[in-house]
């Protein structure tokens, strides 16, 4: 009896741990997530915060944490005011600059009516009455600056501006700095409001004059986004500049502003800029971008006045993503690096050496102990004869003699990139361990293969990429490893609207779907999206526009609401209550048109979540349903 006891605790004991050797959904949601705080101001540490969520609590917590430039023991540190250089902090020490949301325009009911202080209403006479997952209350980021003294009151540098600086939704004191001198404040702010804000990409950045109050537009003569202002070791403002209005992906260049001339130091680089950081010398700028499906470290000269060319060089490579420069020591480069199967943690890389030393291993513990996916860059033949780069993610323990259920999975953007990034919910490492292999083209629209084919899908929404998704899917399932007749796809925003599309265009190739938050109806997303200039751009114009031959094929032809007589393959739609990028109205017409055409359908919806599900618990029911959609479909 003891041995019979003995053997089932054994075997219990061998099943749990097979059972863990994956990366699961509650083990991906207790990794830490790494964020560089900065070089300390000796040069000698680093400086990060670990977030660990809790799924119980819902929420969750952060500490902080010191480690050598040069390798070796993490300490925890509760404070890092003298450790950190605050940059908020003038030259010299006199001021402080930071940001606070100011009440300014009248939109609420009772700011018209005081004596009708129940009312919910809102009141509205242009365009820009919400944004991401807010609604405009009339409030708007603003700049202040103060003494470093007792009892300073704050002086608002856009006072009585209805503009925001920080930028909503995402902006932070990244926005704003402070000149070299501290006699200035330079600030990112798109100086638009109402309508013309909503269809309009054109920040600038301003110069405040501490003395005279004067405000001085630094890139007036530019109509796109102009971000990420710096100065070089010498005093040259630097900054990212687009330069259409109204494309939200165009190409970014570095701009130095050198002895009244600005200088574009990546104009004849056919790629686009994601961060750059100067050398402590002002010889270089080093540079984060995507390429051939990975992000990876770039340098450019600077050559000032002078006849020298300018010359762009990749630094870098390899199957991971060079996400964030930190800042330098010396020679190295402290950078956040991620791949597919590890989130990210912070590097070193020697950038006359060329070597890497790892410098954080916050998540190395819990990696060691899995069995992870395996993951290979294909390049796939397309229908107009291109080489386009396709990641598949095989399963951990990977058996060629096997046949594997698997996965196209459309990205988002449309424009932005597929790399080796670390996702804590399209999570290839972890779709891959649930025994699914994982095709994920770089189709077109996507950064890191030149502008052209970055381009290339505005206007074009339902045309050659469709056909670069159904490549990159047929040309893996040639492979004897993959089950033909047990292919899935998904994907969220454009993703999700390329699931909608394929839904009715795929000719019995999937046998599941998965859309998230995705575009159904271009012509009620146009009416009912918040950044109208996005749409303007990327449908080609408005739908009333029946001259506009590009718009109205946006309308139509690729408008997945026409192809639904064609549905006649299983559906899940997620949706988010607050996404006002793409509405629940999206959702809300793909899952009517599913469950009145008899389809099996489900709609999971989550009422306090925007374009993305960042609660711990919503983030749970995501997954569990996901996976659970799949078993009970694929």
């Amino acid at each position: 009896m003891k041995k019979l006891l003995l053997l089932t605790l054994t075997m219990m004991s061998m099943h749990t741990l097979v059972a863990q050797d994956v990366l699961s959904p509650e083990l991906l949601w207790k990794l830490g997530r790494v964020t560089p705080l900065g070089i300390s101001k000796d040069g000698k540490n680093v400086i990060y915060k670990v977030s660990t969520p809790s799924v119980e609590e819902n929420k969750s917590s952060s500490k902080t944490y010191s480690v050598p430039v040069i390798g070796g023991p993490a300490t925890e540190i509760k404070d890092t005011k003298e450790i950190l250089k605050d940059k908020n902090i003038s030259p010299g020490g006199k001021y402080t600059v930071y940001n606070e949301e100011v009440k300014i325009d009248k939109v609420l009911g009772k700011d018209f009516y005081p004596e009708l202080d129940k009312t919910t209403a809102q009141i509205y006479n242009g365009l820009d009455y919400r944004h991401w997952d807010t609604w405009n209350e009339g409030k708007f980021n603003h700049v202040f600056y103060k003494e470093n003294k007792e009892g300073a009151t704050g002086i608002d540098i856009l006072a009585g501006e209805n503009f925001d600086s920080p930028q909503k939704p995402f902006g932070g004191d990244e926005d704003y700095i402070w000149s070299p001198d501290g006699k200035s404040i330079l600030y990112v702010c798109k100086k638009k409001a109402g309508t013309q804000y909503a269809i309009s990409t054109n920040t600038d950045i301003y110069e405040y004059n501490l003395a005279t109050g004067k405000t001085t537009n630094r890139t007036e003569g530019n109509v796109g986004y102009d971000t990420n202002p710096a100065f070089s070791p010498s005093g040259d403002l630097t900054w990212l500049q687009m330069k259409r209005d109204g494309y939200e992906a165009d190409k970014n260049d570095i701009i130095v502003h050198f002895k009244g001339i600005n200088i574009n130091l990546t104009a004849g680089w056919d790629g686009t800029v994601d961060n750059f950081f100067w050398s402590p010398d002002g010889k270089k700028v080093y540079f984060v971008a995507p390429v051939g499906g990975t992000k990876q470290l770039f340098e450019v000269n600077f050559p000032g006045l002078t006849k020298i060319a300018v010359q762009v060089k990749q630094i870098t490579d390899g199957d991971f993503d060079v996400a964030d420069i930190i800042g330098f020591s010396g020679t190295n480069a402290i950078v956040t690096r991620t791949d597919m199967n590890h989130a990210a943690e912070i590097f070193s890389y020697d950038v006359t050496k060329k070597t890497w030393k790892q410098l954080t291993t916050v998540n190395k513990a819990t990696y060691d102990k899995l069995a992870l996916p395996k993951f290979v860059k294909r390049l796939v033949t397309t229908t107009d004869g291109k080489k386009m780069t396709v990641w598949v993610i095989l399963p951990p323990n990977f058996n060629a003699s096997k046949k594997y259920p698997t996965l196209l999975f459309c990205q988002g953007g449309p424009q932005s990139p597929l790399t080796q990034s670390y996702s804590f919910r399209w999570n290839f490492s972890l779709m891959a361990s649930q025994g699914y292999i994982i095709v994920a083209p770089n189709r077109r629209g996507m950064q890191g293969h030149g502008v052209e084919w970055n381009e290339k899908i505005s206007g074009d929404w339902g045309g050659q990429v469709m056909d670069d998704y159904l490549s990159a899917i047929d040309d893996v399932a040639k492979e004897s490893y993959v089950d033909k007749n047990r292919l899935g796809c998904v994907g969220a925003s454009y993703g999700g609207y390329s699931v909608f599309y394929l839904a009715g265009i795929h000719n019995n190739r999937f046998k599941t779907f998965i859309a998230h938050d995705g575009v159904f109806n271009t012509q009620s997303m146009f009416g009912t999206t918040e950044e109208v200039f996005f749409n303007n751009w990327d449908f080609g114009g408005a739908y009333w526009e029946k001259d506009n031959q590009k718009a109205q094929l946006s309308y139509t032809k690729f408008n997945p609401i026409n192809f639904v007589d064609k549905w006649n393959t299983p559906i899940l739609i997620i949706q988010g209550g607050i996404d006002f990028r793409v509405p629940i109205g999206q959702s809300q017409e793909a899952f009517q048109a599913a469950q009145l055409r008899g389809i099996k359908s489900r709609l999971l919806y989550f009422p306090d979540e925007n374009h993305w599900v960042l609660k711990p618990q919503n983030a749970q029911v995501w997954q569990r349903e996901f996976y659970k959609w799949l078993k009970e479909t694929l």
